[in-house]
């Protein structure tokens, strides 16, 4: 028994996960929802090992970095970032019509006018953009709220920074500085322990989607899913340009990489997945007054997956009803579904969000959806990976950036 569990140890960590993938799919759809309801519980305890690790995380890593920047940088690294997320974000929407088009998923299928779907309330871009000051800190850390968990790092994290640089109380920052990094240090210990039991969850994860969805619902919504991943491997293969591009090793790139997008794929969270993106970074060796700013806020406003998946059910919509887009609709829904890819991020149910605020938009039939939640997990799977993906690719090329900035 400890041997086995030494080999279990010892092995790579990417390779205990892809083999839970795959046996998780095995399992799944073998055993169907009697197995899938067994192994729910050891799925669950990883969803709630990660989301446990998301605030100490996501706090002490922001004031660590932000405390090995300077206030210039902070602020350059930022527009970069803006940049970043809302040109990928429009690329990816343009990727995910153009292969549709191509495919044109949903042709010769018909709507069920009877069919109804819940939306959860979209609580729009304007309120959104308010939930980032929270009006009590402590519930933002209890929701968790993570834009204002971010909020308040980067503000007190500017703060200490400044404190550190005065005259009169820089010994009592740096002293402040200490305690914080050491937390830190502590937080990553605990995540390591944490990893060791990720396959696990995965497996279970994995299982119990597969074995609630079952091959009837994937052969019936087949062309969908298939089109969506065709459109996410471009996309990747744009990332892979623009890395090549900025001098990213691809090779170094994907073998930190792997871990996290395996994890977001099966998990369907990118801020659950956030404690293994920023340690494939610190891995990578990217600073950490670059990652800890970058990660944390792409996990809720970088969603390229997102993005493609709103673009590819738009056109599935359009050929259920008969009705193609035209030119002017596509760029409609460009302009539209970049916004709210971003402005409902964090939203409970943001993937049928996003798609129904864009069918409103643009006047596509809400009913549609209807057809696209029993296959929400599928494709929610590999659009989550593509954007826990993003927020590494633009991590890795800002760094590249700012390599003549950071000492």
């Amino acid at each position: 028994m400890r041997a086995l569990l030494n080999i279990y140890l010892n092995s790579s960590l990417i390779l205990r996960v892809s083999i839970a993938l795959v046996l998780g799919v095995v399992v799944g759809l073998i055993g169907g929802p009697q197995v899938a309801d067994w192994l729910a519980p050891f799925g669950e305890l990883l969803l709630r090992l990660l989301k446990f690790l998301i605030v100490p995380i996501v706090l002490f890593t922001l004031l660590v970095g932000i405390n090995q920047a300077s206030i210039g940088s902070m602020g350059r690294v930022g527009r970069k970032l803006l940049g970043f997320y809302v040109l990928t974000s429009a690329l990816a929407m343009i990727v995910g019509l153009v292969v549709a088009s191509l495919f044109e998923p949903g042709s010769g299928m018909t709507l069920d006018e009877n069919a109804e779907i819940e939306v959860p309330e979209n609580p729009g871009f304007v309120k959104v953009l308010l939930s980032i000051v929270p009006t009590n800190i402590f519930g933002a850390f209890a929701e968790p709220n993570l834009l204002g968990i971010i909020f308040t790092a980067i503000v007190f994290g500017i703060a200490l920074l400044k404190v550190r640089e005065s005259d009169k109380h820089a010994a009592l920052g740096d002293q402040l500085y200490r305690v914080i990094e050491a937390l830190n240090e502590i937080t990553l210990k605990v995540m390591a322990g944490v990893l060791q039991y990720v396959p696990i969850g995965v497996f279970a994860i994995v299982a119990k989607t597969a074995g609630e969805q079952g091959t009837d619902t994937i052969l019936a919504l087949g062309d969908m899913v298939l089109v969506l991943y065709i459109a996410l491997a471009v996309h990747l293969v744009v990332y892979c340009g623009l890395m090549r591009a900025f001098g990213v090793r691809l090779t170094d790139f994907f073998r930190e990489a792997r871990t996290p997008m395996a994890t977001a794929f099966a998990t369907q969270s990118s801020s659950g997945t956030l404690p293994l993106t920023l340690d494939a970074a610190r891995r990578l060796g990217i600073p950490k007054q670059i990652y800890g700013v970058s990660l944390p806020l792409g996990a809720t406003v970088n969603m390229d997956g997102a993005a493609i998946r709103i673009a590819i059910s738009a056109v599935f919509a359009a050929n259920v009803v008969g009705i193609p887009l035209d030119l002017m609709t596509m760029i409609e829904i460009v302009l539209i579904g970049t916004l709210t890819s971003i402005g409902t991020a964090g939203v409970p149910g943001a993937g049928i969000v996003m798609i129904a605020t864009v069918f409103a938009q643009v006047g596509l039939p809400i009913e549609t959806v209807a057809l696209l939640v029993s296959i929400d997990a599928l494709v929610g799977m590999g659009a989550t990976g593509l954007n826990v993906t993003g927020d590494l690719v633009c991590t890795s090329i800002i760094a590249k950036t700012e390599k003549k900035h950071v000492t």
